[in-house]
């Protein structure tokens, strides 16, 4: 059985996309997909005590309608100043702050690239160290693939020999199930509802936010409140 995983990279993901990561042998970054304006790709959640705030990546998007993942580049070079003071301030109270300041401080203080899909990869490989995930990372544009959604997907698969196919339920719509089928690769939904809560600052819980939020309050206990 080899599992493969294959999405869009987000900046700093929820929870579940750390859990997807540690439940595949191959995880593939869909680098070569068209960038999605208020999409996942350059922003997430974090909990304030106001609720829920955005913390997203300026990125240049005017007259850039069809440019891929990683075609695209971020527009003001102090972005990371910027969400770095906001993080401080938001959880310099929570529990595990402090274990974390000195990592995501360096972290965000020298990530420096002009590129999104860059920056996302390297805040995911910096919190799957602190995770202990140690799956194999590959890009999708380092392959040469069919054109049609479903096609390139299983063709990712054959490429690094997967039996086992995991993807979001919302895929659901638009899989085209039966040349998987065809193929020998098995194509299994994840099902997140299973999630247990933890020491959240700012009731009521909120599961969807990034997994900063995990981490700077439950600190090395935060692998624990994964659940694949």
């Amino acid at each position: 059985m080899r599992k493969i995983i294959i999405t869009q990279s987000n900046y700093i993901p929820w929870k579940g996309y750390f859990d997807s990561i540690a439940l595949a042998d191959d995880f593939v970054i869909y680098d070569d997909m068209q960038f999605t304006k208020r999409d996942w790709r350059n922003r997430n959640l974090i909990k304030t005590q106001s609720g829920v705030k955005w913390l997203t990546i300026p990125v240049e998007v005017k007259g850039k309608y069809l440019q891929k993942i990683r075609e695209t580049k971020i527009s003001d070079k102090n972005w990371n100043n910027d969400h770095w003071n906001v993080i401080k301030q938001v959880y310099g109270k929570s529990a595990n702050f402090n274990y974390y300041k000195d990592f995501f401080e360096d972290l965000y203080l020298n990530t420096t690239s002009k590129y999104l899909t860059e920056i996302n990869f390297r805040f995911i490989s910096a919190i799957c160290e602190i995770l202990n995930i140690k799956t194999n990372f590959h890009f999708s544009s380092d392959f040469s693939l069919k054109e049609e959604r479903s096609e390139r997907l299983l063709d990712l698969c054959l490429k690094l020999n997967g039996t086992d196919y995991f993807s979001g339920p919302a895929a659901k719509v638009y899989m085209n199930e039966r040349i998987f089928e065809e193929a020998g690769v098995k194509i299994n939904y994840f099902d997140y509802s299973a999630y247990p809560e933890y020491e959240q600052l700012y009731p009521p819980f909120v599961h969807g936010v990034s997994i900063l939020d995990l981490l700077f309050n439950e600190g090395i206990e935060a692998r624990n409140y994964l659940i694949f």
